[in-house]
């Protein structure tokens, strides 16, 4: 699996060949570890490149590593491949090495379910550490594309960010094809999971077909470009962020609900996004870019209109609701039928 076993650095971490993808990818954690002022790290390892490469380099550039090894039982065999990412996260020198073994179950498809399950484990495994993702530049440029298809705005499309407490991404200015190659460099040959070339899956066929086809079409650097509009947004969106937070703890003031009269000359574009931490507060989930601008019509454009439903409530029957009453925007629970006999 591995070149020279016997080669180590006087903290007892096998040294890395000093080759262009490691190198990379060492600058790349090394300027994560230091914007975030992280020493100790958790990293996620599941035995194929992007991980591997992490792991190898945050052994390197950290004081101290735990790698957790998630087995999701999902394929014959899985074991063997959560005990061989094990035995590479101890050869390279991580402080402690954990492997977890979990059941799959949820709604959303066994990809969604496979990572709620995923994440959950890793929280309860991190010991207090900020965890290291393997995402790449290329997992970036997916994820906009897919919320490009969503539709709901820049949020969905700036993509993930490098630190979202406690999920670190060092990776997302380098490509997949570098942590491949750093693998090479290391003599390690990555765990291939059959997930994901399995065109079943959305993410699968956006990296296989639809980006290919775009750079085709466009001349190639598509997956860079969409990763700096993603980081661009992000700027941009932690902006917006700070003003809506400012809009709502002035509309929220000493009492329940919002004060419309404090909202209404804020810019629509960042009283929705305050509107939306509010709901979100409040504990509707998600609500649609058609059920927020309802929500703001009742700032924006006030005509007497009803309640709108932004989501469900304990029990069948029950809708929780944003009303607007003597100034102020409430959410209460209300009964449908009532509401259709009144």
């Amino acid at each position: 699996m591995e070149r020279d076993p016997a080669a180590r650095g006087a903290r007892g971490r096998r040294l890395l060949p000093e080759t262009p993808a490691i190198h990379e990818i060492r600058l790349a954690v090394r300027a994560w570890l230091g914007r975030h002022g992280a020493r100790s790290v958790a990293v996620a390892l599941s035995g194929g490149a992007d991980s591997a490469a992490l792991t190898a380099a945050a052994v390197a550039e950290a004081d101290s590593v735990r790698a957790v090894v998630v087995d999701h039982g999902l394929q014959a065999g899985s074991d063997v491949v959560a005990a061989r990412a094990a035995e590479f996260a101890r050869a390279h020198g991580c402080g402690s090495v954990h492997v977890v073994s979990v059941e799959v179950t949820g709604s959303g498809g066994l990809e969604a379910a496979a990572r709620a399950v995923r994440y959950r484990a890793l929280g309860d495994t991190r010991d207090g550490l900020p965890v290291l993702l393997g995402h790449t530049l290329d997992d970036q440029a997916e994820t906009v594309l897919l919320g490009l298809a969503r539709g709901s705005g820049p949020r969905s499309i700036r993509g993930m960010a490098d630190f979202d407490d406690p999920w670190g991404r060092p990776l997302l200015g380098v490509r997949r094809s570098v942590t491949r190659a750093a693998c090479g460099e290391l003599g390690y040959e990555p765990y291939e999971d059959a997930h994901n070339s399995d065109p079943r899956f959305t993410r699968v066929r956006l990296r296989t077909e639809v980006l290919p086809l775009l750079d085709d079409v466009l001349g190639g650097g598509v997956a860079p470009a969409l990763a700096r509009t993603a980081a661009q947004l992000r700027e941009d969106g932690e902006v917006l962020d700070a003003a809506a937070d400012q809009a709502l703890a002035a509309a929220r003031g000493d009492g329940a609900g919002l004060d419309v009269a404090s909202l209404e000359p804020v810019h629509p574009a960042v009283r929705r996004r305050a509107l939306r931490r509010w709901l979100a507060d409040e504990g509707a989930s998600a609500p649609t870019d058609r059920t927020l601008r309802a929500v703001d019509d009742l700032i924006g454009r006030w005509r007497g209109q009803g309640p709108v439903a932004v989501g469900r409530g304990p029990r069948p029957g029950i809708r929780l609701v944003v009303s607007r009453r003597r100034g102020r925007l409430d959410v209460v629970f209300v009964d449908q039928q009532r509401c259709a006999d009144d």
